[in-house]
């Protein structure tokens, strides 16, 4: 049952989604989005350039984590570190399991490198901060010490692959789950900052099924591709009002972090 990707991409899983529209807050100050027309314009370029991107991060994560074969080993060191473990030490996994090198900090550094706004990354990396105690509560798993050795704040993606392909889920169900929620995040801000009616907004969303399963499907078609096979389209829009929203969130109260 792929009940992980389920979970990590229901609004109330509490990993602190609730705090970032996604860029949607900024257009909306600006003018850019005001109706249903010009908010699915917003979501479906979000999701074919910069989420594009995310989800097939979580493809690739998804894929890695499945081939981190555990082999026998003695005690692993307390803390994380090239073992792998989960970072506590003490637990049965890190006394009885090493996981096999992923190459986390590649995939890490090759999302960074296509996040060319820090403001974007900062998000990314406080989003998937922000979920960690959850997913370890819920999916504890050697694979996630061995993600951490590579940055203790993973981005949002690639912990979110590491979860679904360590429960056995397939890359696509990693690349759903974030492609869905690069739409349903910014949507759910529209109808808090615009008013917007819920139902139609619901519809704008379901009216991107055919985009979404584009960007799925090209994920887990590539999700066994090295890191450097990552797209790389371009939003210099979304990256500008993403440092803009920084700014002025230091001057004034935002509803959103991003």
């Amino acid at each position: 049952m792929m009940l992980a990707s389920l979970v990590l991409s229901d609004a109330r899983f509490p990993g602190g989604g609730h705090v970032h529209s996604g860029g949607l807050e900024e257009a909306a100050e600006r003018g850019l989005v005001t109706d249903l027309t010009s908010l699915h314009a917003f979501l479906r370029g979000r999701l074919r350039t910069a989420r594009r991107v995310a989800a097939r991060a979580a493809a690739a994560a998804a894929d890695r984590a499945a081939r981190a074969h555990p082999v026998p080993a003695g005690p692993v060191p307390a803390g994380p570190g090239p073992a792998g473990g989960d970072g506590d030490g003490d637990g049965p996994a890190e006394r009885r399991w090493f996981v096999a090198t992923a190459d986390w900090a590649a995939l890490d550094a090759a999302l960074d490198a296509r996040t060319p706004s820090a403001a974007q990354r900062e998000a990314s990396r406080a989003q998937g901060r922000a979920s960690l105690r959850a997913v370890r509560a819920a999916w504890p798993s050697p694979v996630l010490g061995a993600l951490l050795t590579a940055h203790p704040r993973p981005h949002h993606p690639l912990l979110t692959g590491a979860v679904v392909g360590a429960t056995g889920e397939p890359p696509s169900a990693a690349a759903r789950c974030v492609a869905y929620l690069a739409v349903s995040g910014p949507a759910s801000a529209a109808v808090r900052l615009l008013g917007l009616d819920p139902f139609a907004v619901n519809a704008a969303i379901v009216a991107l099924g055919d985009d979404l399963a584009a960007v799925v499907d090209e994920a887990a078609a590539l999700a066994a591709g090295p890191p450097e096979d990552l797209p790389a389209p371009g939003a210099p829009v979304l990256d500008l009002m993403a440092e803009s929203h920084v700014h002025h969130h230091r001057e004034r109260v935002r509803l959103f972090a991003s």
